[in-house]
């Protein structure tokens, strides 16, 4: 039997990222063989994922990430918002999305069988964050964009380390353009998009039962008036409505664009970059949006902790 010494447990706890008893446990139930405790500390990691997996994760980092023609976002869940400041939990959101934008893969599933950095897979190293973290981890969810000829940017807002924070969009311009003046634009439209949250790019782009919801409400809104006053009043409330949540349509929120419509400041640019521009797409990633979150009283948190 191996001697157990403090730079061996050290040593382990580096390589793994499990907490230091964990490790020293590892070690005394693998008689000091450090390849044995390694996979000692996975299949605790897996049973420890397996005890956590029913825990909402609603916190976390969204993160965005981009190289010149595509970009990617990711959102990693945890348990609290205190782990978004875990710096072990940062690098594994960095590295997933690291991942995603070269492998071109957002479906989870397959996102989670990739090679992770340092070996294993995306999947075995967010097991192994959870026995190292000790909360619920999941990755949620990743999207991307690409294209041919021009820029994709990005803007992460309540930035908590670089790339990662609360909100996260990419904006993914096509233009043979100037690449600095495209490179500005896309950050300056992200961080519109940030605030505006927009539904979609333009009309064509929303979703057919949301139109239709719309649709009910201006009816009921204005019932008892003629069929063909109703009908102007629901076709005028669509148009209103698509101005306020399309993109295109939006007014700009960055000041540089000085009131124009988003359409406006991108026509506008054009001169400027020495080519047309046209945004072919954007997605904005905002932490736990459509996570219900459980509630707690103080002593239950505490009784929760209790039981691991």
């Amino acid at each position: 039997m191996a001697t157990i010494t403090a730079a061996l447990v050290k040593e382990l706890r580096e390589s793994t990222g499990a907490g230091m008893m964990d490790c020293k446990s590892a070690l005394t139930q693998t008689e000091g063989d450090f390849e044995a405790a390694v996979d000692w500390l996975r299949k605790k990691g897996l049973s420890k994922a397996a005890k956590k997996a029913d825990r909402v994760a609603a916190e976390g980092l969204v993160a965005a990430l981009v190289s010149d023609k595509s970009g990617v976002v990711v959102e990693v869940n945890s348990e609290t918002d205190f782990v978004a400041r875990n710096a072990d939990f940062q690098t594994l959101v960095k590295n997933i999305a690291e991942v995603a934008l070269k492998s071109g893969k957002t479906d989870v599933e397959a996102l989670g069988k990739e090679a992770y950095p340092g070996g294993g897979t995306v999947g075995e190293a967010i097991t192994n964050a959870i026995a190292g973290i000790g909360e619920n981890l999941t990755l949620r969810r990743a999207a991307s964009l690409s294209l041919g000829d021009g820029v994709v940017g990005r803007y992460v807002h309540a930035q908590v380390v670089d790339g990662q924070g609360k909100i996260a969009v990419i904006v993914a311009l096509e233009s043979t353009g100037d690449k600095d003046v495209l490179a500005t634009l896309a950050r300056q439209l992200a961080m519109h998009v940030a605030s505006a949250n927009p539904l979609a790019l333009d009309a064509s782009g929303l979703d057919p039962a949301t139109v239709e919801r719309e649709k009910k409400l201006l009816m009921e809104k204005n019932a008892g008036k003629p069929e063909n006053v109703l009908q102007k009043i629901v076709d005028s409330g669509i148009k209103t409505y698509a101005k306020e949540v399309c993109m295109l349509d939006q007014v700009s929120n960055h000041p540089d664009h000085n009131g124009k419509t988003v359409a406006q400041a991108v026509k506008e640019l054009e001169g400027k970059a020495g080519a047309p521009i046209a945004i072919k797409g954007f997605v904005r990633y905002a932490l736990g949006e459509g996570i219900e979150k459980q509630t707690s009283d103080f002593a239950a948190e505490v009784a929760a902790a209790a039981k691991g």
